[in-house]
């Protein structure tokens, strides 16, 4: 069994990268063929895009402020049985639609 979950992050509906959480990070990579889409936007202004990953000891603020805060993040927790510190398991589940803004998160194929 890996020790790495893993999300598709698309922006419009278009396939942009993935993130990666493994026990000693996250990593974000852009897809190749997301990068050469002329005029693909990045995901954030703090991501920019390139083809070198990303990597960082904590979920990118970026991501982290996707998820619900306060008594919609307990709610959240409680209904999908997911631990209120886990980030990176709410993002999973609760960030693949009904979104504010065009930046989504859905578990990776065979996650």
């Amino acid at each position: 069994m890996s020790n790495r979950r893993r999300g598709l992050v698309s922006v419009g509906g278009i396939a942009a990268g993935l993130l990666e959480e493994s026990p000693s990070g996250y990593r974000f990579t852009y897809d190749p063929a997301y990068l050469a889409s002329e005029g693909a936007p990045a995901v954030s202004l703090t991501l920019p895009l390139r083809s070198e990953s990303y990597v960082s000891s904590h979920l990118f603020p970026f991501f982290e402020g996707l998820l619900a805060e306060g008594s919609l993040r307990e709610l959240q927790s409680r209904l999908h049985k997911i631990d209120l510190e886990d980030s990176f398991g709410l993002l999973l589940k609760t960030t693949a639609s009904d979104v504010i803004g065009c930046v989504t998160v859905e578990p990776a194929s065979g996650e």
